[in-house]
């Protein structure tokens, strides 16, 4: 009976963790959106930020768990709205490498800071803000390390 309850346990966090995720992007959405950007571009500015010169598409479909030909059309747009610059590795090359306009290093400034999220985080003190942090890198770690084709047998 105690093993049933720890599952149920399980499920009411799994359920609250997917809720919160849901409602944060819906705020960091409107926020963003006062800026024409979505937070999916924003995390593909961050990831060429971070990765410099060797920001190319490749890597950053890999990154975002994502197929290439989506991120390579999400760079499209993004090149056209100004964000970004798609440069050939070289001339005759179909490998592109990405870079940060003026405009885009402007939009990184924006991802740094949260309103939404500071006002409710704010019900925290920082030892709980650490704590947290310290758990949900804990179960991301495990969840990176989880490989549902070699792990299903031992649900049954």
């Amino acid at each position: 009976m105690e093993e049933q309850k720890l599952f149920e346990l399980n499920l009411l966090i799994w359920l609250q963790i997917a809720d919160l995720d849901h409602k944060m992007v819906l705020v960091r959405d409107k926020e963003l959106a006062k800026h024409s950007i979505t937070p999916r571009q924003m995390h593909i500015l961050r990831l060429i930020n971070a990765l410099g010169e060797k920001a190319a598409i490749s890597l950053i479909a890999k990154a975002m768990e994502r197929k290439v030909d989506v991120v390579s059309r999400q760079a499209v747009g993004m090149e056209k709205d100004g964000l970004i610059k798609r440069i050939r590795v070289k001339p005759k090359s179909r490998l592109l490498k990405l870079e940060l306009t003026d405009k885009g290093r402007e939009l990184l400034k924006v991802s740094r800071f949260s309103d939404g999220m500071n006002q409710v985080s704010s019900i925290l003190n920082e030892k709980e803000l650490k704590q947290l942090h310290a758990v949900l890198d804990k179960l991301l770690t495990k969840l990176k390390q989880y490989d549902p084709a070699t792990d299903i047998d031992r649900l049954f």
